[in-house]
């Protein structure tokens, strides 16, 4: 990879190819590759908070899509392959063109967790037991009603 820097002291050095993010002054960090582990929102709601008050255990960056019906979690490449979480996908991406910017890499998502305040990936068998935790929890919810 090659790196350019410009003799003016005022601007910042970047990557080629990238421009620089503007608030941050360097280019954004580009995901060769991810998997993306889709799931109804409820459950991935649930899952974040389980994630989130855990300990110790980090939960990377996630979009929220598809009109908020679903949640998407990044997860390392590979696990596409041995995903077998019943009511969620895991498609893999190859890293088609995926950077962790600021705004969503897909039209009509947004992040819940941006990439900066998360972790680059969650770990895969981390989110599936906190995914079987979240549909646990909502059963047992929706059978005290």
């Amino acid at each position: 990879m090659t790196t350019s820097q410009s003799n003016d002291p005022r601007t910042p050095p970047t990557t080629a190819g990238h421009a620089p993010v503007p608030e941050y002054g360097t280019p954004p960090p580009a995901v060769s590759a991810c998997d993306v582990v889709t799931v109804p929102a409820r459950q991935g709601l649930e899952a974040v908070d389980i994630l989130r008050r855990g300990t110790g255990e980090a939960v990377g960056p996630v979009l929220h899509h598809d009109g908020g019906d679903t949640l998407g979690f990044l997860v390392p490449p590979g696990t596409a392959a041995a995903w077998d979480v019943p009511g969620s996908t895991c498609t893999r991406t190859d890293g088609r063109g995926l950077t962790l910017l600021p705004e969503p890499p897909l039209e009509g998502s947004d992040w819940l967790l941006p990439p900066g305040d998360a972790d680059l990936a969650t770990d895969p068998a981390v989110l599936r037991a906190a995914l079987g935790e979240a549909a646990r929890t909502i059963e047992a919810a929706d059978n005290c009603r």
